[in-house]
């Protein structure tokens, strides 16, 4: 798969919040640890009027290409490291990003990674159950909907996808094992629940918590 570095069409939401919550004042030192194609981070360095310094984070490493990127005129001040936001402190020893006057972390998945049916977040396609933002991770959707015990699903289904009737979904899931594919996955936790009953997809929830989990 050829990855197409064209002219960035994401704008960040919030950016005046993020901003004014991160008190971005010149020259000061800042970490973006969810890049994604880089909007954020572009603000923040127009606001620290140029003499400024970000680090930049992401684990997805597409992500990191695309904001290199649009980063390009900045690569004297912008660090940009493919690597998970846990390892934060380990990161800012490594490349001796310190001290940091702000960080942002801006949670959730990008619509980067929504429009990338390969990927496996979202059930508006078929795709593999993968769901893992680096190519790194060992754990894919699938291994977890394919081996945990039915009561750890459920649980895991509920906790991260606040899904009431979360049992009923693992069960049918453990019914209909293996499964491979998002709409397999969709179309089971949507005959578990009986059905699409308005505008919200039965499967929403058990994909968000899967997504978490992953």
């Amino acid at each position: 798969m050829v990855l197409r570095l064209t002219a960035p069409t994401h704008v960040p939401v919030m950016v005046s919040e993020v901003l004014d919550a991160l008190a971005v004042q010149p020259g000061g030192r800042y970490i973006d640890c969810t890049l994604g194609e880089g909007g954020h981070a572009v603000a923040i360095l127009e606001s620290s009027a140029l003499c400024g310094q970000l680090l930049g984070i992401d684990a997805d490493p597409k992500a990191i290409e695309l904001a290199k990127a649009r980063l390009r005129s900045y690569s004297k001040s912008a660090a940009l490291v493919n690597d998970n936001f846990v390892n934060l402190e380990a990161i800012c020893h490594r490349v001796e990003f310190y001290p940091v006057h702000g960080i942002l972390f801006d949670l959730g998945l990008s619509s980067l990674q929504l429009a990338d049916a390969s990927r496996g977040f979202s059930f508006q396609v078929d795709a593999p159950l993968d769901m893992r933002v680096s190519p790194d991770q060992d754990v894919t959707a699938a291994d977890l909907i394919n081996s945990l015990p039915e009561d750890e699903l459920a649980q895991l289904v509920f906790d991260f996808g606040e899904e009431p009737r979360a049992r009923r979904v693992a069960r049918n899931i453990v019914d209909h094992r293996p499964l491979h594919t998002t709409l397999e996955l969709a179309r089971v936790a949507e005959q578990a629940l009986g059905g699409r009953m308005g505008r919200i997809h039965p499967a929403t929830r058990t994909f968000q918590a899967l997504r978490i989990a992953v």
